[in-house]
């Protein structure tokens, strides 16, 4: 199975500080809805891993978070792509939990879900913490850098073997020729 693990914020939609609490402030960064389809049409599988620790901040929830996925996947349809499946961390930064990237507990319920090694497989983030938690289960770190990734790339310490591009629609750009025959 050819499968691309994305995070959300700073990847696909533009971060905030504040969170993205409702629909309304869900934005897609240009080219990163087109470049998920660009992956679908390639063949690939399309996943989310995304920190959401608004939900237990109590900033927002669960009701809202579907909102807002689902005003991505209609967003995805429009252009003809989808996310095939989201998975995501509800827990605060203080939880003890192991789903909260950096701890790669997200990327073994991928693993088992889908089940799939994820040896080699893209996951594209703007933090540190998502590579981290990529680089534990072997995939192949890529950092992206709108949202933090400008800040992670210039603080360095990346996992071994990141490969970073401008945004996610290089990214696949570059994850796309690199599979061609």
């Amino acid at each position: 199975m050819k499968l691309v693990i994305l995070d959300r914020d700073g990847v696909i939609n533009f971060d905030s500080a504040q969170f993205i609490k409702n629909p309304a402030e869900w934005k897609p960064i240009p080219g990163s809805l087109e470049a998920i389809a660009k992956l679908n049409h390639a063949g690939y599988r399309v996943v989310v891993a995304t920190n959401q620790s608004g939900i237990g901040r109590g900033l927002f929830d669960m009701d809202t978070l579907n909102s807002i996925h689902e005003k991505m996947h209609k967003a995805l349809f429009a252009v003809g792509g989808r996310v095939d499946a989201i998975f995501y961390c509800p827990h605060a930064a203080d939880s003890a939990c192991e789903c909260r990237k950096p701890k790669p507990g997200m990327f073994k319920r991928i693993s088992e879900t889908l089940n799939v090694d994820l040896k080699g497989v893209a996951a594209i983030g703007d933090s540190l913490r998502d590579l981290q938690a990529a680089a534990v289960y072997g995939c192949k770190p890529v950092l992206v850098l709108t949202g933090k990734g400008e800040k992670t790339n210039a603080e360095g310490n990346l996992p071994e073997g990141t490969v970073t591009y401008p945004s996610l629609a290089s990214a696949v750009d570059g994850l796309l020729l690199k599979v061609k025959p």
